[in-house]
């Protein structure tokens, strides 16, 4: 049985759900995190990345605030763009500093 850092047993009680199931539904979905050798990531995928909606990354791609190419009719983000996005974001903050 693998371990978990969660104490599922009383994430399953708050939740009113019996353990069982929930231990069911995490293995169910697994340790699924996509494909992370990835070159060129699509629009959902890139903002599942960065932890927010296509249509805010749509507006950053609309904007030149993170790089996309097109290939044929795709879109695609470069996988680094968004480690490139995401420090330039990181610097242009007074927020970089934990407190």
């Amino acid at each position: 049985m693998p371990q978990h850092s969660l104490p599922l047993a009383q994430i399953a009680q708050l939740l009113d759900v019996p353990e069982d199931s929930l231990r069911a539904l995490i293995a169910a979905r697994g340790s699924d995190q996509g494909d992370t050798t990835l070159v060129g990531l699509t629009v959902a995928e890139a903002a599942r990345r960065l932890g927010i909606g296509r249509t805010k990354l749509y507006e950053y791609v609309s904007s030149g605030a993170i790089d996309s190419v097109k290939i044929g009719s795709l879109r695609r983000i470069p996988a680094e763009a968004v480690n490139d996005f995401l420090a330039c974001r990181l610097s242009a903050t007074d927020f970089g500093a934990a407190a």
